[in-house]
């Protein structure tokens, strides 16, 4: 065989290489986040319809995208999936995961700097680097790249991998003591830009998704939860936050979109957990399908309030894979 045969074979080999590569490389969340959904994905795939996988022309929707552990999964598992939106109500985040979608290279080279400046510094030297960037994000003057690449560093650095703000919105999460955090993690944020690329991003109030409603349409809803205890409210990450009257209008959505023929799964937080007769999920989704899953709380101002514990599936779906 001449040299033009093998230079041919060595290029498939190298593309072959290539896929293979690309394709062990699974698009995960690229944040820590409070509530990611992470553990419970058996527990949302139960919840699907039977024949989900023989779908055709299915449209995805999450609300409350947050960590994004839920619709990088569903997407990457399930290509009868033709169209995804995300949303949710944190602006930084949202800005995040558009410049991921559209600038990611950029956005690879500003971590690895950040990466190589931060890393060799003392422990005093990092806590000072730290709150510069955080002031920096705060004073929110700053273009939307350098906004998503500080929210990953902030957030692979802070304590806890928490997202909170005070009451002038400003993120006041100190600073975490990781020996060796990975703020960039190319592979993995470049397989989240090819995931994003089919989805459309939105950020706002969760019922502005009502318009995609309809018979061929899924939503998972994973809201701010409802604190079980006074001090498990440490997780709330907007000004507003998400009280009982707001997981009432959510549940006034449901009721919306299951009009539509959409069919919906939720989670949140069992009040159980804390009072045996607390019902409050119970009836105000009393017309829906409610199961009690177990789960692990990785987020308490007291470690001795984690640990694993009861939180709650709803959804409307009648022949679920359960």
């Amino acid at each position: 065989m001449g040299k033009g045969g093998v230079f041919c074979i060595s290029l498939q080999k190298q593309d072959a290489f290539m896929k293979s590569f690309e394709d062990k490389i699974q698009a995960r969340p690229f944040v820590k986040w409070v509530g990611g959904k992470t553990q419970l994905l058996d527990e949302v795939k139960k919840s699907l319809p039977r024949d989900f996988s023989t779908r055709q022309h299915i449209t995805y929707v999450e609300p409350f995208v947050g960590g994004g552990a839920v619709v990088f999964k569903l997407l990457q598992e399930y290509p009868n999936i033709e169209r995804a939106i995300i949303n949710d109500i944190n602006e930084e985040l949202i800005c995040t995961y558009r410049v991921i979608k559209e600038n990611v290279e950029v956005l690879i080279k500003s971590l690895a700097v950040i990466q190589s400046e931060y890393i060799p510094l003392s422990s005093v030297d990092r806590k000072s680097y730290f709150i510069a960037k955080r002031s920096l994000f705060n004073a929110k003057k700053i273009t939307p790249l350098e906004t998503a690449a500080l929210f990953i560093f902030l957030n692979r650095t802070c304590f806890n991998g928490l997202y909170r703000v005070n009451s002038n919105g400003e993120f006041n999460v100190p600073h975490g003591k990781y020996v060796n955090p990975r703020i960039c993690d190319a592979d993995n944020l470049r397989a989240c830009s090819q995931v994003l690329q089919k989805v459309e991003i939105l950020c706002g109030d969760f019922a502005e998704t009502g318009r995609y409603a309809g018979p061929d349409t899924l939503y998972y809803f994973d809201p701010p939860y409802k604190p079980i205890t006074e001090t498990s409210s440490f997780t709330s990450y907007t000004r507003g936050g998400f009280d009982d009257q707001e997981q009432i209008r959510l549940r006034d959505f449901c009721d919306h979109i299951s009009a539509a023929k959409s069919s919906f799964i939720a989670s949140n937080s069992d009040p159980r957990n804390a009072n045996s007769k607390e019902n409050f999920f119970d009836n105000i989704y009393n017309n829906f399908f409610i199961r009690r899953v177990s789960a692990t709380r990785m987020i308490n101002s007291d470690a001795s309030g984690r640990g694993s514990i009861s939180e709650i599936m709803i959804s409307n779906v009648t022949n679920a894979k359960l």
